[in-house]
């Protein structure tokens, strides 16, 4: 089994020349096309685009969820492509945080049950203190004995959020997090994903079309074609918006 050496490098995920290509021939798809981008720990990055920009396809490779056909992606300060799939399997584990639209939390378990699932699994015990401090960041305090079909939308997603946050990750990655939530529901969970990078030094890189969402990050890195083709720091939803709006000209 490989084994896995981190760096710090003040870089918690980053593509250098990442390509991938999707089928062959005339119908091949070129959903990233020569991608170097970097994503500084402690930072909320949006990425935003057109549909079928490779936002998604970027966001799933840096997670290593899926693979490059060519250039390299590193993770907490690991090179994806040298590990094998028990090791990438274990990195991910350990060292991952994924929020998705679908909240994907276990019905049978309680809010806590679900937050702490992810240790469960890898036979660990939650850090008391850290784990009382996620909980308390979320706001979830009054609700850890529900199962999910007691809770709102919005506090399965808070469950979801700090499920991701409590194993300490090199980085959350959250694909349109608040596309299954009203606009005030959604607007906490931004909140919540905010808080996190300012009082907890959580690094987070979200997926999102919503210029109002966009603007709750400390930066936005906007794709066309496969290729990253800008950013905007303290992005504003108006110059996210109209950054957009350039693309499809």
């Amino acid at each position: 089994m490989t084994t896995i050496t981190a760096t710090t490098t003040g870089t918690a995920a980053s593509a250098l020349h990442a390509t991938k290509i999707y089928g062959g021939g005339d119908t091949a798809v070129r959903a990233l096309d020569d991608v170097t981008v970097e994503f500084a720990e402690g930072q909320f990055t949006a990425i935003m685009g057109p549909s079928g920009s490779g936002k998604s396809t970027l966001m799933h490779c840096l997670a290593g969820l899926d693979t490059l056909t060519s250039g390299r992606v590193f993770l907490a300060g690991v090179d994806l492509s040298t590990l094998d799939d028990r090791a990438l399997t274990l990195l991910r584990r350990d060292r991952v945080g994924f929020v998705f639209q679908a909240f994907n939390l276990i019905p049978t378990l309680t809010a806590l049950e679900n937050i702490v699932l992810p240790a469960s699994l890898a036979g660990t015990t939650p850090d008391r203190a850290w784990l009382d401090s996620v909980i308390a960041t979320v706001g979830l305090s009054d609700r850890l004995g529900h199962r999910p079909a007691e809770l709102s939308g919005g506090q399965q997603q808070r469950v979801a959020v700090a499920r991701a946050l409590v194993s300490r990750p090199a980085a959350i990655f959250a694909d349109e997090p608040t596309g299954n939530l009203d606009s005030r529901a959604g607007a906490e969970i931004l909140s919540f994903l905010r808080r996190a990078t300012r009082e907890l030094g959580q690094t987070i890189v979200m997926v999102t079309h919503d210029p109002a969402a966009a603007s709750y990050a400390d930066r936005a890195v906007f794709l066309a074609d496969g290729a990253v083709v800008g950013e905007l720091d303290s992005p504003t939803p108006q110059a996210t918006l109209d950054f957009l709006t350039s693309l499809g000209r």
